[in-house]
């Protein structure tokens, strides 16, 4: 998959492994996820997504930090989250909102499979043992699944993590986190931030 890598994805890291600043940091990650992906919902499905989407990303978070701690580098942790958000899709039949076509599911899967079997997580129960108790359940359209269209998909990178930095260069496996991480970068910290 390819996913982009900047510092504030590392102060955003750190930020969320902090405490008092961690819940406010981590609310904004999901709204602005919950954002992001309604966009590239069908317009009428867009309100009817989002509690559940709300209440996914805020898991995702969840597993996100236990990848760190088990050792796996940001970009790694970031890209099971989005791995995990795209079997959610799929499974609503939100094909529209995927990041890399379905027939590469399997591919995403294994790659991570030591870290999802270990969590219960599969592309059938995305969340495993992060899911809340109780989960919004929206609509689903899975007549998408016959003839699925992926506008917002890229395929071709389910062998290793790629990502893109802010210099617009691809590289696979992610940067190294800098030194010099300052927590203000953090998304939701900055309150003038939109």
């Amino acid at each position: 998959m390819k996913i982009r890598q900047n510092a504030r994805h590392f102060a955003s890291r750190k930020a969320l492994e902090m405490p008092v600043v961690s819940d406010v940091v981590k609310w904004k990650l999901v709204d602005m996820h919950t954002g992001i992906f309604l966009k590239k919902a069908d317009e009428e499905h867009r309100e009817e997504r989002r509690e559940h989407l709300d209440a996914f990303f805020d898991a995702t978070m969840d597993s996100y930090l236990a990848a760190l701690q088990e050792g796996a580098p940001e970009a790694e942790a970031r890209e099971i989250t989005h791995i995990q958000s795209n079997f959610d899709f799929y499974n609503h039949g939100w094909t529209e909102m995927m990041e890399f076509p379905s027939d590469e599911l399997e591919e995403h899967y294994e790659r991570y499979e030591t870290f999802f079997s270990k969590h219960g997580i599969t592309i059938a129960d995305p969340l495993g043992e992060f899911a809340p108790v109780e989960m919004p359940e929206p609509p689903s359209t899975p007549e998408k699944l016959d003839d699925p269209v992926h506008p917002h998909a890229e395929g071709g990178f389910a062998d290793d993590v790629y990502v893109q930095g802010d210099d617009g260069e691809v590289r696979v496996g992610g940067q190294d986190e800098p030194e010099d991480v300052n927590i203000s970068d953090a998304v939701g910290v900055d309150e003038g931030e939109a």
